[in-house]
């Protein structure tokens, strides 16, 4: 006699097809996504050296030594040295604490308000989103550095500041990558569900939408933080980031690295390089999470 068997809907789904743990799916990307990996690394090595520089940094990155100003690169001053005297490395150890502090904090705070605004212009429709939409328009209408630096023009030369200058045209961009995505979930059968039970409007969004456009709201993320590390470093060029002593790659980049670059190349050289390194870390990782969230391209 046959026996039969009842499935649910969830517990097919399980036995089809399992669900994979955490460790699974990092050994999934590494296997399947090898530059993705790479700027994981990257990332994780800055992550790293941010955390860790007051123990891996062999000087003081303040302290100043007229008796070393200019050393070439040496088994001392792995390096050189820079115009004070002061240790190359030990400087752009610490920088990648101000590079990473502005790129992520910039990156979630404008990426998180244009995500609310997004689902907010999605969601509610009508004025609001015509409003909100005009709005995004004149701010994507200038481009992104060029927006910050004029905000950082009028904030004037902080750290924090810059934060903001950088967080403030990301904002636009996160907005409509989020909304394109709300606009599709809005239209599903729960969230009407969840509407026509009496759930508020806050409520279906920030409980019922949010969740659901977590995937694009990832992927701009990472996408805008290498964009951000960059800008922060433009902008403390400019002198509108960071202030001297600090150690910034930007400022390790302005006017006296320059002027000396002939004489003492390396004061340019490694810092550009830490920049560089950064901002292709970010990029690798992010396209890679890009191909590895995005449906349409899961199966490339």
């Amino acid at each position: 006699m046959a026996t039969r068997v009842v499935l649910t809907h969830g517990t097919a789904s399980a036995t089809l097809a399992p669900r994979l743990t955490l460790a699974d799916e990092v050994v999934k990307f590494v296997r399947t996504k090898p530059l993705g990996a790479a700027g994981a690394a990257i990332i994780l090595g800055m992550l790293a050296v941010a955390a860790s520089a007051h123990a891996l940094a062999p000087y003081d990155p303040y302290r100043a030594d007229y008796g070393l100003q200019f050393a070439r690169p040496s088994l001392e001053h792995w390096f050189g040295t820079d115009e004070f005297g002061r240790d190359v490395l030990s400087r752009i150890m610490y920088g990648a604490r101000i590079a990473l502090f502005v790129g992520f904090t910039a990156s979630f705070a404008g990426c998180t308000i244009g995500a609310l605004l997004g689902v907010t212009s999605a969601y509610l429709g009508g004025k609001v989103d015509l409003l909100l939409e005009r709005l995004m328009d004149v701010l994507l209408a200038f481009p992104q550095l060029i927006l910050a630096l004029a905000i950082a023009s009028i904030l004037g030369p902080a750290v924090q500041n810059v934060v903001i200058a950088i967080a403030i045209p990301i904002i636009p961009r996160a907005a409509r990558v989020v909304r394109s995505a709300a606009l599709s979930v809005k239209e599903n059968v729960y969230v009407e569900a969840v509407h026509a039970l009496g759930a508020s409007r806050p409520r279906v969004m920030l409980q019922h939408i949010m969740p659901n456009v977590m995937a694009p709201y990832i992927i701009i993320v990472t996408a805008q933080l290498g964009s951000a590390i960059l800008a922060e470093a433009a902008l403390s060029y400019l002198g509108l980031g960071a202030a001297e002593p600090t150690p910034s790659w930007g400022l390790m980049l302005s006017g006296s690295a320059l002027s000396y670059a002939e004489k003492a190349p390396w004061m340019p050289i490694f810092p550009g390089l830490a920049i560089s390194l950064g901002v292709f870390g970010f990029n690798l990782f992010g396209d890679s999470l890009r191909d590895a969230l995005d449906p349409k391209l899961r199966g490339r």
